[in-house]
């Protein structure tokens, strides 16, 4: 059963700072609680990472993960290529300028290999929602103090 998710919110620093975030992915277990590791495997032509992987810790599943990487002036986008849980994931971070600081919109849609119970999804789910925003939100002010 797929599952998605969506949430918007503002931050107080400028979308620099936030696409700076989000292209530092090897950072991503400083402030995003499942993730345990990212490793940048391949890098696009301007530096920025194509395929990562990563290991996620989540409803009592650790899956590992190798996603690749699409960036614009101000989004960040990643599909799987493969994993040991998800059949599929597709996410996206969208960041624009609201009043000098960033709105950030957050998209997530996944899908497991194996069959759990719906409610344990979607709790995974709005976790991993939860998580891109308190984690980003934290991350960015700590590292524009």
């Amino acid at each position: 059963m797929a599952v998605s998710g969506e949430t918007e919110f503002d931050v107080d620093v400028a979308p620099s700072v936030i696409m700076e975030i989000l292209l530092d992915v090897e950072a991503l277990p400083d402030w995003s609680g499942p993730h345990k590791s990212a490793e940048i495997v391949e890098t696009h032509s301007d530096g920025s990472p194509k395929r990562v992987k990563v290991a996620v810790s989540m409803a009592g599943l650790t899956d590992n993960e190798v996603l690749d990487y699409t960036w614009t002036d101000n989004s960040c986008s990643w599909e799987l290529v493969e994993a040991d849980q998800l059949s599929s994931q597709k996410g996206k971070y969208t960041v624009t300028e609201r009043n000098g600081g960033s709105h950030v919109a957050f998209e997530l849609e996944a899908d497991l290999k194996i069959k759990l119970p719906g409610m344990i999804v979607k709790q995974a789910q709005k976790k991993a929602v939860d998580t891109a925003k308190k984690g980003l939100i934290a991350e960015a002010k700590r590292r524009s103090s």
